[in-house]
């Protein structure tokens, strides 16, 4: 099959024919149907996390189960499924306490003696959280997929696997914004319109938008934002706090950058709470008031938007068919694997919401 594979950091990935091996017991081969292209993934090829190599990147995907293992009853050949990184084992502390997500499923993953699930002639192929999605097939762990309605489409469904998630889940599971809130966004990409639609469905008052772009900003009002400020032009912080009288309850970083996190938590009010959803490279330091401590500001991380998936996402989709939730219009492009570089090129130019890969099998 043909996959994106990642061979050194900084270099652009290389299309590349690689073996996939058959399901083992609680295993699932799915095939590809559409997979988004996602900021996580270009953390890694420019280095700023770490993954070993050779690798096939990917992790925001939809498609059609081809074959389970012995042991598979949750699905069967032919149904449609969302995959999530957030694969789960079910029985460890995480899994018992209500952190799935947070789950480090060592038992989802194959042992060291036994055949990788990808391979090529003469060397091992990585796979990355568990699912490597750059590719024609996948082959992961049952718990690393939610069965979907037929009607729902791939390239949308695809979206539901990580940016829906990530911005949706971060609003109403890691934070858990009441109706009627005030909340400040910053950076419009997938995550963060995820995040403003997420919370214009669970009922906030109002929602601040922040980011440098205009056309971003403009989307980000078709998501659910009530008031939009530009980075670009004016200091985000001051601005949020003469909009609020103060600051606001709720803030989200989702760019993944030092400097607008420290943002986020500077313009909460007393007892706010900032989450960041982005993922700021690791090494990274973020400094904050310590003073503000004593007016009981919070800044917290979220793992995945804390989500449930096997509930979250097929009321996503519900909430998609419904007409509520906008995923349409957060797709920028649709593009072949072999534009993958291409479509990478765009996103650090800061020019799509969301590219998304569309498999023709």
């Amino acid at each position: 099959m043909k996959a994106a594979v990642l061979r050194e950091v900084g270099k652009p990935l290389s299309i590349e024919e690689i073996q996939i091996d058959n399901p083992r017991s609680h295993e699932v081969l799915v095939r590809t149907a559409a997979c988004g292209v996602c900021h996580s993934d270009l953390h890694f090829i420019e280095g700023l996390y770490k993954a070993p190599k050779p690798v096939v990147l990917g992790h925001e995907s939809a498609g059609v189960v081809e074959k389970v293992g012995s042991e598979v009853r949750y699905v069967k050949p032919g149904d449609h499924v969302i995959t999530c990184l957030s694969v789960f084992c079910g029985h460890c502390e995480f899994c018992t306490t209500g952190q799935p997500y947070n789950c480090e499923n060592p038992e989802t993953a194959r042992e060291a003696d036994q055949p990788p699930r990808l391979s090529q002639p003469g060397g091992h192929m990585h796979q990355f959280y568990s699912l490597s999605a750059f590719a024609e097939q996948m082959l992961i762990h049952e718990h690393a997929l939610v069965k979907i309605r037929k009607d729902m489409p791939f390239d949308r469904a695809a979206l539901i696997g990580c940016a829906v998630t990530t911005g949706f889940g971060a609003v109403i599971h890691t934070a858990g914004v009441e109706v009627g809130s005030t909340i400040a966004v910053i950076g419009c990409g997938g995550v963060g319109l995820s995040a403003i639609n997420g919370a214009a469905i669970a009922g906030a008052g109002r929602i601040i938008a922040v980011d440098v772009l205009g056309s971003k900003l403009n989307l980000a009002k078709h998501f659910g934002a009530t008031d939009v400020i530009n980075a670009a032009d004016t200091d985000p912080v001051e601005a949020v706090k003469a909009l609020t009288g103060g600051g606001v309850p709720y803030s989200f970083e989702a760019l993944g950058r030092k400097e607008t996190s420290e943002q986020a938590f500077r313009m909460l009010r007393t007892g706010g709470v900032a989450t960041i959803i982005g993922m700021v490279p690791q090494g990274q330091m973020m400094e904050i008031e310590a003073a503000d401590l004593l007016y009981e500001k919070k800044l917290q991380g979220s793992n995945m938007g804390s989500n449930h998936f096997r509930v979250d996402m097929p009321r996503f989709v519900e909430f998609y068919l419904d007409g509520k939730l906008k995923l349409d219009e957060m797709i920028s492009r649709r593009i072949r694997l072999e534009a993958i570089n291409e479509a990478f090129e765009e996103m650090k130019r800061g020019e799509v919401a969301r590219s998304v890969i569309a498999f023709d099998h």
